[in-house]
């Protein structure tokens, strides 16, 4: 994103902020509605970020196109939207996504692990190429992308996982499942306040390794950590470590492939 529609997206998060009580799960679901209608009509996407046109007239088209369809506080967001500028109308469809996985963590009850689920889901897809290719497919068809992830997680994940990762395989936007899940997950995560450090190891970690981890990199980052460890027998020794897009890379793995390079030169 430009800076324009940075800004742009820390207003409409401040306003997500200040709904309270009027968000719900339904929110969610409506402004990931939303971001696939716009991603589908061009059109429309352009009208709402046409940086020279009046805000009177954008929040007309949004309340002509979604306000008989949408709740208060989606509509209150799609109003803050249309008013904002943007450096790019592509950069809406993304700042609506932002919108609607932030909603669905807000509204999550405590009982659920939004992000646990959505990097189970990770795993499970990442684990088997066919599915992963089933659901990541550039050529695959949206709605039956959608239709294999309702089939396969509905009874299994909540109500929220199934909105966000049936949305994501639909218009991925030429990221991969991998990355769209993790995304998602540190969108939550960072909503509900702390950090997803993904921690890659060869084998097992034991718990009192992983609570120091923890606890380091909390202070690193000045704020709480969730580690999501994931076991890669290719590394073959030591830790691999990412938090957004930082990398601690102190694999067995990476320093052999740096004493190659050096031997190369």
């Amino acid at each position: 994103m430009g800076s324009a529609s940075r800004e742009a997206l820390v207003s409409a998060r401040g306003v997500l902020d200040s709904l309270g009580s009027e968000l719900s799960a339904t929110s969610g679901e409506q402004l990931l509605s939303v971001a696939r209608t716009l991603q589908a009509n061009a059109a429309l996407r352009s009208a709402l970020g046409n940086p020279v046109a009046e805000s009177a007239i954008k929040n007309a088209v949004v309340q002509r196109v979604f306000g008989s369809v949408v709740d208060s506080a989606t509509l209150t967001l799609l109003t803050t939207v249309a008013d904002s500028r943007w450096s790019a109308a592509a950069d809406i469809v993304d700042a609506l996504e932002d919108l609607g996985i932030r909603a669905f963590a807000k509204t999550a009850p405590a009982s659920l692990a939004l992000d646990e689920e959505l990097l189970t889901v990770n795993a499970a897809v990442s684990s088997n190429a066919e599915l992963e290719l089933a659901l990541g497919s550039a050529l695959g068809i949206a709605d039956a992308k959608a239709s294999l992830a309702r089939t396969l997680l509905t009874g299994k994940a909540s109500d929220a996982t199934l909105a966000i990762v049936t949305h994501l395989v639909t218009v991925p936007r030429g990221r991969r499942i991998g990355e769209l899940l993790n995304g998602a997950a540190r969108t939550v995560a960072d909503e509900q306040g702390y950090a997803i450090a993904t921690v890659t190891a060869a084998q097992s970690v034991d718990a009192q390794r992983l609570t120091r981890l923890e606890k380091s990199l909390a202070v690193s980052y000045d704020r709480p950590v969730k580690i999501n460890l994931v076991i890669d027998p290719t590394i073959i020794g030591g830790l691999h470590i990412q938090i957004g897009d930082d990398v601690i890379d102190g694999s067995v793995s990476a320093r052999l492939s740096e004493l190659r390079r050096q031997l190369a030169s």
